[in-house]
Order: structure tokens, then C-alpha cells, then sequence
């Protein structure tokens, strides 16, 4: 499944829309990621603890989206977007959408 963020894949062409396709994901912190994160906002720096936590709940939600793209018999995906809020006071909703395409 080839997945861009461009309206056109550069050497293929696009033969069918198949529609809007969308994964999502909410994840909420942990009390163990809390405790540290709040270590590490005391002295400055990035929180690694929170990076990997979004980075894997942004590949499920992609993941999510390939799968749905698939059912729908799709061999692209094109225009991905992410979108991430807040749902709930320590909760994270992340969305990966696009248009499901069939390319030769």
C-alpha cells in the first residue's frame, strides 16, 4: 500500500477514487509515564515517554486507515492527514485520514 501526502503519486496514475478512508486511536497517559514526565518538565527537554506514546498510537491510526483502504479493494492512498485533540483531561484522539485510490 503506497500511503503520500501529495494529491498525485509521481509515476502512477490514478484510475479510481474510492473515498474518504480514517483510522483513529485515543490513548491516555499513564500514571508511570506521568510521574517521570513530570521529572523531566521540572529540568527541561523533550519527554521521550510521551514521544513514544504518540508515535505508536500515529501508526495504529495509520495502520487502521491502510486496513479500511484495503477492505475497499485500494492499492494508494493519497492527501494523508493527522489530526490530534484532546478528548478528555489526560486522553488524546488521533486521526489518520485520506482518499482510498486505485493507481497503475
Amino acid at each position: 500500500m503506497i500511503v503520500v501526502t501529495t494529491e498525485q503519486i509521481e509515476g502512477r496514475r490514478l484510475t479510481e477514487t474510492l473515498g474518504l478512508v480514517r483510522g483513529s486511536t485515543i490513548r491516555a497517559r499513564h500514571m508511570g509515564r506521568d510521574i517521570m514526565a513530570g521529572l523531566r518538565s521540572i529540568v527541561g527537554g523533550e519527554i521521550k515517554e510521551y514521544t513514544v506514546m504518540l508515535a505508536q498510537a500515529r501508526e495504529e491510526a495509520l495502520q487502521r486507515m491502510i486496513e479500511q483502504a484495503e477492505k475497499m479493494g485500494a492499492n494508494a492512498i493519497v492527501s494523508t492527514r493527522f489530526v490530534t485533540s484532546m478528548v478528555m483531561s489526560g486522553a488524546a484522539e488521533i486521526v489518520a485520514y485520506g482518499t482510498a485510490v486505485k493507481i497503475v
